[in-house]
């Protein structure tokens, strides 16, 4: 049975990593087998607060991103479950080959944690912004990967993964971002789960429906979308899709059959991302009107993460339009 989380209005906002942070802790109490290794970033990853509570069972290898994920794969042969933490440019961004190799290829337990992905992490600009880090771990066999919307997921994600025996990549932005979900809602690995649906369930006053599918804290953005369109008579449920790889492609299949369209919603490139993940499914099995929301093949810049949203079309206006589009 798919999870159902009706969006409210919060507050609160919350950065993904600190939802690591706090989930790593409690992962680490329930598994000793567990170690966290950092590339000089460990406050900015928030390892710092696993190093706190357990400090030798983490290892500080400083700007050794390649060898970080070597030590790591060693680890996890020998019976350990490593966590790597980067920024996501350079983990998995500067040692990619090496996670291929050691890790993937040799199917070992480590989880790679990328922190600051996305756009958002706004002034650093284009060389620290990973926009393309989704789509690499998506092409390499053996890799799973999973994207919280929330500090909520997040956390639940980090738990999960503290007992997963697969390698994973768990992407992180740095922002503090509204929390979505209530505190302790469980994950479901590779299973899609409703964020919202439009209060009169597509009844006959709407024009058409549409399905916006979704990935990271960007979703905030598609829950205001589906908002406003509800109030011009347009039916949008929002979905969540926190696990890229394995796809729930069971539950697309299904979603297809109710709606007209559908819109991902990704703050990364959206070719080879969940935008290309849905539609190379969708394609070969029931094609769909797709439209994607993304970044469209270029690079980021230096800006307030508001403005960058606002000038690669990331906005709820932005996803608003291409709703409209999709039902065209």
């Amino acid at each position: 049975m798919l999870r159902k989380t009706l969006f409210t209005p919060n507050e609160e906002e919350k950065a993904t990593r600190e939802g690591f942070g706090e989930g790593l802790v409690v992962a680490g109490k329930k598994n000793a087998t567990i170690v966290a290794l950092c590339a000089d970033l460990t406050d900015s990853t928030k390892m710092d607060l696993f190093k706190k509570e357990f400090p030798l069972r983490f290892f500080e290898v400083g700007i050794t991103e390649q060898a970080m994920s070597g030590l790591a794969s060693g680890m996890a042969a020998m019976g350990y479950n490593p966590f790597i933490a980067s920024y996501a440019m350079f983990s998995p961004g500067r040692n990619w080959e090496q996670i291929r190799t050691l890790i993937a290829y040799n199917d070992q337990p480590v989880k790679v944690v990328g922190a600051h992905a996305g756009i958002s992490v706004g002034p650093d600009g284009a060389t620290h912004q990973a926009l393309e880090d989704i789509a690499i771990m998506r092409a390499m066999p053996n890799m799973n990967i999973l994207v919280p919307c929330d500090a909520v997921e997040a956390k639940a994600m980090t738990e999960f993964l503290g007992s997963f025996e697969k390698p994973a990549y768990l992407r992180l932005t740095r922002e503090k971002t509204p929390v979505l979900l209530e505190e302790g809602t469980p994950f479901s690995f590779g299973k899609a789960s409703i964020l919202y649906i439009p209060q009169n369930k597509f009844g006959k006053s709407y024009i058409h429906k549409t399905a916006i599918i979704g990935c990271g804290p960007i979703l905030y953005e598609a829950l205001l979308a589906a908002r406003e369109l509800e109030k011009e008579g347009i039916g949008a449920t929002v979905i969540n899709m926190s696990t890229i790889k394995p796809l729930d492609t069971d539950f697309l299949l299904r979603l297809s059959r109710d709606v007209h369209s559908f819109v991902t919603v990704e703050e990364a490139q959206v070719h080879g991302g969940l935008g290309g993940a849905v539609a190379e499914y969708m394609s070969a099995h029931k094609p769909i009107k797709i439209v994607s929301v993304g970044v469209q093949d270029t690079f980021g810049q230096s800006g307030k993460p508001k403005e960058l949203y606002e000038e690669y079309g990331l906005t709820a206006n932005h996803i608003m339009e291409a709703v409209k589009s999709s039902l065209a």
